[in-house]
């Protein structure tokens, strides 16, 4: 529910930085990816805004065990059911998720790179509506799909050797491989996503807008934002905290 519905985003102090990227994440949603068409990504966007009202996940995050209760997701049927168990597992208790779930949804007929990809539309998602909904806005309507195909590119180096489905060392990519390292650093957590690299680049481009670049993360005696990087961290501690987030 929007708290101060007669806001209007254009009018808020956003910085100019932030408001360009806000502006070309919510493009890129609506852009063909690399393996789902722009079409299949906004409605992988629509299906996590319906997860919250969906019974089925209401139910198992209640449950002691998510895996032990079996039935139907909520949602209008565009999607296969096996995606939309994705997408509504990632965005209402993703912390209790395990390999074994992830393998098994793959074993569907989903790829590992399809997966990374739903993961990257729900973070992005996530990210958009948290921010309007942090301001007391109305979630935007989804943009309309751009035509077009996907680029279905797989990374050659792309290898299972640090997480539950393969990832692409910095040393790894081929000479034709986007390198989002080279742009948002090589931390574990930049290489989540590199199985498909544009989602990298989708949503650390908006990262560290809404937060701060890799290398003004440790720099102490400089203040990037309106908030300190003390104030930045308790936040962001808290709020990791109550999501369950495990990094």
């Amino acid at each position: 529910m929007p708290i101060a519905p007669s806001l209007n985003a254009a009018a808020l102090p956003i910085r100019e930085g932030l408001a360009a990227e806000l502006k070309r994440a919510w493009a890129r949603l609506a852009a063909p990816g690399t393996w789902w068409d722009a079409a299949e990504r906004l409605a992988i966007a629509a299906a996590l805004r319906g997860a919250q009202s969906c019974a089925l996940c209401a139910r198992r995050k209640q449950a002691l065990s998510p895996y032990a209760l079996g039935g139907a997701h909520d949602h209008a049927g565009v999607l296969p059911e096996a995606v939309v168990e994705v997408v509504h597992r990632l965005a209402t208790d993703a912390a209790r998720i395990k390999r074994s779930w992830v393998e098994a949804m793959c074993a569907t007929g989903i790829t590992e790179a399809q997966y990374v990809e739903i993961v990257g539309v729900v973070a992005l998602v996530t990210a958009l509506d948290t921010f309007d909904r942090a301001l007391g806005l109305d979630l935007r309507p989804l943009p309309a799909p751009r035509p077009g195909e996907p680029t279905r590119r797989r990374p050659a180096g792309a290898a299972r050797d640090l997480a539950w489905v393969s990832t692409v060392a910095p040393q790894a990519l081929g000479h034709d491989d986007p390198n989002p390292y080279a742009v948002h650093g090589e931390k574990n957590i930049h290489r989540a996503l590199s199985l498909v690299p544009q989602e990298v680049f989708n949503f650390f481009d908006l990262d560290v807008e809404l937060y701060l670049k890799d290398s003004e993360i440790r720099d102490f005696d400089t203040e990037y934002r309106a908030l300190t990087h003390a104030q930045i961290e308790l936040l962001a501690g808290r709020v990791s905290a109550l999501n369950g987030c495990y990094y």
